[in-house]
């Protein structure tokens, strides 16, 4: 019924085959492959991993190591800002999208995951507006390729240099019903992902009724709110006072309403766990539990 996988940026040192040799040997069926540029230069945490090249790719050996494993890959993911206020970075993330999309299209992989961005100096108007200029051609190649495109819903707003209003402008109802407004091709969706609203103080669950039909791929992760660090710093300050990602499970989401909605609207694409708990980052061998433990918790759910 459903697909379990992991995404692979928490893997950062293995290579492709090791990736999915792990997934494999680990009871997982699918991987959200990196493809961030071999050239990147972003440091934050999870960023910048590349676990599949997308300027040099041999289709038949990813097949055959995919084969080989029983494992398929869920999605390729890359989370630059392509509405960076820098011409020049903005336009190279936006080429290296279409680049993504293309490469996904020769392997036969059905989405690529990524974020919209955000000028985080300008108001959400003149974002809009933005939006739908630097987007056209992204979603020109998704139609040519016949290639989903799945919008992580992430506001992209922890840290001083995103603020005030974030790197990502697909964080709510309201901004998505915009974006697919202004592109309504079914292959421009979400890749969802439920702790981002209750960050936001949202409903986690409503959405999956709403946009059911724009569910292209689903994280898994969860996020807890430290009340007692939000009384003291308020909700306008930079949200890493007051909350940690954390496994699914150890947070705040209402994992078993959550998939019961998945039931209810017939949700039958992959389910792909996304692990940023730093209690679980001290090690490799935390790493490796840190996975397991998540992989444990959701499959109560999967049966």
């Amino acid at each position: 019924m459903y697909n379990l996988g992991f995404v692979s940026a928490i893997l950062p040192d293995l290579s492709f085959e090791e990736v999915i040799s792990f997934a494999s040997g680990n009871d997982f069926e699918c991987v959200e492959i990196m493809c961030w540029p071999g050239t990147n230069a972003d440091k934050r945490r999870y960023a910048g991993v590349t676990h599949l090249d997308v300027d040099q790719l041999n289709p038949a050996a990813i097949q055959e190591t995919l084969e080989k494993n029983n494992v398929f890959i869920s999605g390729l993911g890359y989370y630059p800002n392509p509405l960076d206020p820098d011409k020049e970075k903005s336009e190279f993330y936006i080429e290296h999208i279409k680049k993504i999309i293309r490469a996904a299209n020769r392997l036969n992989i059905p989405v690529v995951n990524t974020f919209i961005g955000r000028n985080p100096g300008l108001p959400l108007q003149e974002n809009l507006e933005l939006f739908k200029k630097l987007w056209k051609p992204i979603i020109e190649v998704a139609e040519q390729e016949q290639v989903k495109i799945g919008i992580e819903n992430c506001p992209m707003l922890y840290t001083h240099d995103e603020w005030p209003g974030g790197k990502n402008l697909a964080i709510s109802p309201a901004v998505w019903d915009y974006m697919f407004d202004a592109f309504p091709t079914p292959l421009f969706g979400l890749n969802y992902d439920p702790s981002h609203p209750v960050l936001q103080r949202m409903d986690e669950i409503r959405p999956l009724y709403q946009y059911k039909d724009r569910l292209h791929h689903i994280h898994l992760k969860d996020i807890r709110i430290y009340q007692e660090k939000l009384d003291r710093v308020g909700m306008f300050a930079l949200p890493s006072e007051y909350h940690s990602p954390k496994l699914p499970g150890l947070g705040d989401v209402r994992w078993p309403a959550f998939f019961s909605a998945l039931g209810d609207i017939r949700y039958r694409g992959p389910l792909v766990i996304e692990v940023e708990d730093k209690a679980y980052e001290g090690s490799p061998e935390d790493v490796v539990a840190g996975i397991r433990t998540a992989r444990n918790y959701v499959k109560q759910f999967l049966k």
